[in-house]
């Protein structure tokens, strides 16, 4: 609470109440803060107060307007209404805050008053404070009626306490004053309007204002989308690496991006070595075939198709069998463009002679691996094999390394694919093919089968189930004839004399074996009833124990599938089945081949007509025509 000392007692006279405001303004220059102030209005000061003049008289105030309170009451009070300085006084301003002074006049017979001491109320907020205005300043708003006779007298300001930290730059805006919003200058105009810095009127395709002032418009900039600081280096960096690579030729045609490197070192240090026995430095595929790539696009496609296809089996990311797709479809384009100018290129009038290089040749081989390497079912390697068997029967190839290989590894996958199909039949049993005479070791071959003659064997087999079926379809009785049986014995004759030239105890030796034993299998499967015998189960035995031999890393494994599935199509036993799947199984994660599935279905089917109707067991090539499948077992 307040307190205000020595407070001099303002004296009005009853007249004083009817001079107008010219008196008012006298009796209040006693104290000239009150009277300088502009927040005191004259009409809030009550009637009711009552004030001595002279501390000797007791006149009533009754004389002022007849019914004050009596003059035996000595403590009256004045009641100051404060209002605040930035708003007007008029009836719509809210409730003002009020000073309430209690003014005691002194009694002739009391002494011990002595002076009055008015008592003062505390402001509810400080802030209030700040709208008191210092000495001389008068508000513009105010009502000039109420204060224009107000004397002012220099005081004392009013100390406000001031707020910390540093004054704005920009003061706030005087409250109810508009504010004036600062436009920037448009950037959406035509390219003539800014270029001349007119103002456009944006109208499209040209603007009203050039037309008015009879200049061509030059239309309107492109939008720009807006991108983040990322975005603009990636794109920069992106341009970069576009300008690098169109800089530069390419080294090798055929491999071209960051994938075709990972496809061409898969084929190098992976791939290539599960497709012949040798998965060494002296591998064909990296030897011959992968230099003779380097000088033909075609067959780089080729390869890097096949690789991206074995790769894809093991890494299943889109963009692996995206651009493996890619390679497809260009070696194809190629080997139709090599075609179609090798028979443009015959003189007219003579029969079409079509010679192709050596690059084309192996390309159909590769592709027709492709098939293997999918897992295609759907007999897509027909077309790759009959063209390379057609070429390889046409026309000799030119690289005498290269011919000994490719006629090699045609005859081992054309004599395999006669194992599983109704109409394909090897090449060379009609004598169209035959192997060349400069055929060395047969230890220096890339496959086993071809070289040593096995596979000769296999091929009459192949001639003596077609018989049966014929006999069997037309209703022959017994469909085996004494023809068909002396065949046979001749045949079974020739493979238990039949040797390798492997040493003994090595892996090569031991699948040697294997393949002896599969053949046999062919061969008793072929001509005797299908029914569990202690021959056969003994033969599938030795042939699973010789299959046991190999290492887990052995190169055999590339040329496993094609006896394992004979040994398979002959297990009639529970044991057996269990370890014919087993190195199913452990084929698939050698080679990671996907013809390797399709292959063992099939077995599982051979295994449940032996179950239920085992004479029809024998003959799987229908089995397969009647599953709708066509692949190689190889």
């Amino acid at each position: 609470m307040l307190s205000m000392q020595n407070i001099p007692v303002y004296v009005l006279t009853p007249s004083d109440c009817h001079q107008g405001n010219s008196t008012r303004s006298g009796s209040f220059s006693e104290n000239p803060a009150l009277a300088d102030c502009p927040f005191i209005d004259d009409s809030s000061v009550s009637h009711r107060a009552s004030v001595s003049t002279d501390g000797i008289s007791n006149e009533s105030p009754e004389s002022w307007d007849g019914d004050g309170p009596s003059a035996s009451s000595p403590i009256t009070e004045l009641e100051l209404k404060i209002h605040d300085g930035s708003h007007s006084l008029d009836s719509t301003f809210p409730t003002p805050a009020r000073f309430t002074f209690s003014m005691i006049t002194p009694r002739e017979t009391d002494d011990s008053m002595g002076d009055v001491t008015p008592k003062v109320e505390e402001l509810d907020d400080v802030d209030e404070l700040q709208s008191i205005k210092p000495l001389g300043a008068v508000d513009p708003m105010a009502n000039a009626n109420s204060y224009s006779d107000v004397t002012a007298t220099p005081v004392n300001p009013v100390n406000v306490p001031r707020k910390r930290g540093r004054p704005r730059k920009h003061p706030l805006p005087t409250p109810g004053a508009q504010l004036k919003i600062t436009k920037g200058r448009s950037k959406t105009g035509c390219i003539t309007c800014r270029r001349r810095k007119k103002k456009c009127d944006e109208h499209k395709p040209a603007c009203h204002n050039c037309q008015k002032n009879a200049v061509v418009c030059e239309g309107y900039p492109p939008k720009e989308i807006w991108r983040s600081g990322k975005q603009k280096m990636e794109e920069a960096a992106a341009r970069t690496h576009t300008a690098l690579t169109r800089s530069l030729p390419l080294l090798i045609d055929g491999i071209e991006t960051d994938i075709d490197r990972r496809f061409l070192d898969h084929f190098v240090y992976g791939f290539s070595r599960v497709l012949t026995l040798i998965n060494d430095d002296s591998n064909p595929f990296k030897e011959i075939l992968l230099p003779m790539a380097t000088q033909h696009r075609g067959l780089m496609h080729s390869l890097m198709c096949l690789s991206g296809s074995h790769l894809s089996g093991l890494d299943p990311e889109p963009k692996l069998k995206e651009r493996k797709l890619q390679h497809f479809h260009r070696a194809i384009q190629d080997l139709k463009a090599n075609i179609t100018a090798s028979s443009a290129s015959t003189n007219p009038g003579e029969e079409p002679e079509l010679l192709v290089e050596d690059p084309i040749i192996a390309s159909t081989i590769a592709l027709s691996l492709n098939t293997i390497c999918e897992g295609e079912t759907g007999g897509e390697y027909r077309p790759h094999m009959d063209a390379a068997r057609y070429l390889l029967v046409t026309q000799k190839p030119r690289n005498e390394k290269f011919r000994q290989f490719i006629v090699e590894f045609f005859q081992y996958h054309d004599v395999s694919n006669a194992i599983t199909s109704l109409d394909r039949r090897p090449a060379h049993l009609n004598g169209d093919l035959r192997l060349p005479d400069f055929v060395p070791h047969a230890q220096a071959g890339m496959f086993l089968g071809v070289f040593d003659g096995l596979f000769n064997y296999i091929s009459e087999v192949t001639r003596l189930r077609d018989r049966i079926r014929q006999r069997h379809d037309e209703g022959y009785e017994p469909a085996v004839d004494y023809q068909t049986l002396s065949e046979a014995v001749s045949i079974d004759s020739a493979i238990r004399v039949w040797e390798t030239s492997y040493p003994p105890n090595t892996a090569n030796w031991s699948l040697a074996q294997l393949y002896r034993q599969s053949t046999w299998v062919y061969l008793y499967r072929t001509i005797r009833p299908s029914r569990p015998s202690d021959k056969i189960a003994q033969v599938v035995d030795d042939g699973l124990g010789y299959l046991d031999q190999l290492p887990q890393d052995a190169g055999a494994y590339s040329i496993v599938l094609m006896p394992l599935f004979l040994l398979g199509c002959s297990a009639f036993l529970e044991r057996q089945r269990v370890r014919i799947q087993k190195g199913f199984e452990t084929l698939k994660s050698y080679s990671n081949l996907r013809n390797i599935e399709p292959a063992f279905k099939v077995v599982q089917k051979v295994w449940d007509v032996m179950d239920t109707h085992g004479e029809e067991s024998w003959d799987w090539e229908k089995i397969i025509k009647d599953m709708n499948m066509d692949f190689l077992i190889t």
